[in-house]
């Protein structure tokens, strides 16, 4: 069985990060969205609640599942039979970050796969849409409804 994994904070899940897993999903026979825990990060979410949104949209596509992770991001595909790493490329200035991890990661035997975001969310970030939502901005065409619902909440409780 062919796994990818793709990781992040999904600190929310926005339409780009969507874009990315539907396409891969469409190469691998499993696809892994996995969590970043990072417990120097301050989150608007925590890893619970981003894991319960992400299965939520992902749902529509079976072969797709979420986890979430800690540490090296190598050592979990190791341990959870991960042959691929699957990133999302908006511009230049992502490439330049993502080739070093790659090249970084293929010493331990992970390929990673890049993908172009489609040019329809090139612009999203998680930060953007947290920001545009922190000030009351709309950020229904940039989030699943699930996810603009759950940002009204938390900017709500700010």
């Amino acid at each position: 069985m062919k796994r990818a994994v793709c990781p992040g904070s999904f600190d929310p899940i926005t339409y780009g990060h969507l874009d990315i897993i539907e396409r891969a999903s469409a190469h691998f026979d499993q696809v892994v969205v996995a969590v970043l825990e990072n417990r120097t990060k301050a989150s608007l979410f925590t890893v619970a609640e981003r894991i319960e949104m992400i299965r939520e949209t992902t749902s529509k596509f079976p072969n797709v599942i979420v986890d979430s992770w800690s540490g090296l991001l190598v050592d979990y595909c190791k341990t959870n039979s991960v042959q691929a790493i699957v990133k999302g490329l908006r511009a230049v200035t992502d490439f330049d970050y993502e080739l070093q991890m790659a090249q970084v990661n293929l010493q331990s035997g992970i390929e990673t796969m890049f993908m172009a975001t489609a040019p329809a969310h090139s612009f999203l970030s998680s930060s953007l849409v947290k920001e545009l939502a922190h000030y009351g901005g709309d950020v229904s065409s940039m989030v699943p409804k699930n996810v603009n619902a759950a940002l009204k909440v938390q900017v709500a409780r700010k």
